[in-house]
């Protein structure tokens, strides 16, 4: 195969346009890291699926996921098709038939986002649990397998850590074995993985205990008609956190060299961005954040 993509010895002219087979070329460029919309000349799609910290919610809402913000960062906002849906795991994504609905809508070219691992570890929800090392890896392949049988290339996502610090000042994490079995996929696999766990890990820290509260959703009792008694939640983001945590991602693409960095605005407007999303998050008093 010569670098125009034709194969020696074949005369473009006697192929019709129309008949050209494109799934040969996906399953070439599968092997390349390449997308086959790109070739095409078309703008690829990325969608998302995972729980509530990557899903959208309601103008005002107070806990934003990080695929809400995700749009912004790119020049054309369309691309970003969000599929992840509150309270969901890896087992009910599947078992709702929202899943199947993912995949009717994914052509050749797309990619996915796969983002599961934190409600998935709900034990007390059969509806939603699955075990580490028994379903969720089934299921993490199956998002994979049936993905790239689409044409389309998967992205394995470790799930974010929670705000938790000990009374010392040292921030907690619960060595989560989802996290783990999301690697261990993706290095079998050979699947792109961001390292989402380990980047919110350093945000919190980097922000400590106090400021670090900025990231979540704290709500005063009366400032938000979806929580009138207030909320503080260490697991979900305000607008400011979600915002922080869509920017990480975008800094993974770029590490990962993703196809699809070409239509990312640049890295001074990112940084604008999550620059303006600051003032969504107004300082809180100290004492009131998880120990």
């Amino acid at each position: 195969m010569n670098p125009s993509g034709e194969r020696s010895g074949t005369n473009p002219r006697s192929m019709n346009r129309h008949s050209f087979p494109w799934f040969l070329v996906v399953l070439l460029l599968a092997g390349w890291g390449v997308s086959a919309a790109l070739v095409r000349g078309e703008t690829p799609r990325i969608f998302l699926i995972g729980g509530s910290t990557m899903a959208n919610f309601p103008q005002g809402h107070p806990k934003p996921g990080w695929g809400q913000q995700l749009p912004k960062f790119f020049n054309e906002p369309g691309m970003v098709r969000n599929h992840a849906r509150s309270g969901r795991s890896s087992k009910s994504f599947i078992d709702q038939g929202l899943w199947d609905k993912v995949k009717a809508e994914m052509q050749a070219g797309d990619y996915l986002i796969v983002h599961f691992g934190t409600n998935d570890s709900k034990v007390t929800d059969p509806a939603r649990f699955v075990e580490p090392r028994g379903q969720f890896r089934v299921n993490l392949e199956r998002f994979v397998d049936e993905t790239r049988a689409k044409g389309a290339f998967p992205i394995l996502a470790t799930s974010l850590a929670r705000r938790v610090w000990d009374d010392q000042g040292v921030f907690v994490d619960d060595g989560s074995e989802y996290v783990v079995v999301t690697r261990e996929v993706a290095a079998a696999r050979h699947v792109p993985l961001l390292e989402m766990r380990l980047r919110s890990i350093e945000l919190e820290r980097s922000l400590g205990v106090e400021g670090s509260i900025r990231l979540h959703a704290y709500v005063e009792p009366g400032a938000n008609s979806f929580y009138p008694k207030g909320l503080k939640d260490n697991t979900h983001y305000s607008e400011y956190g979600a915002t922080r945590i869509a920017a990480l991602a975008v800094e993974e693409f770029r590490r990962l060299e993703l196809p699809f960095v070409r239509w990312l605005v640049s890295p001074a407007r990112a940084a604008a961005l999550t620059e303006a999303a600051s003032g969504e998050s107004r300082p809180r008093p100290p004492g009131v954040g998880v120990r």
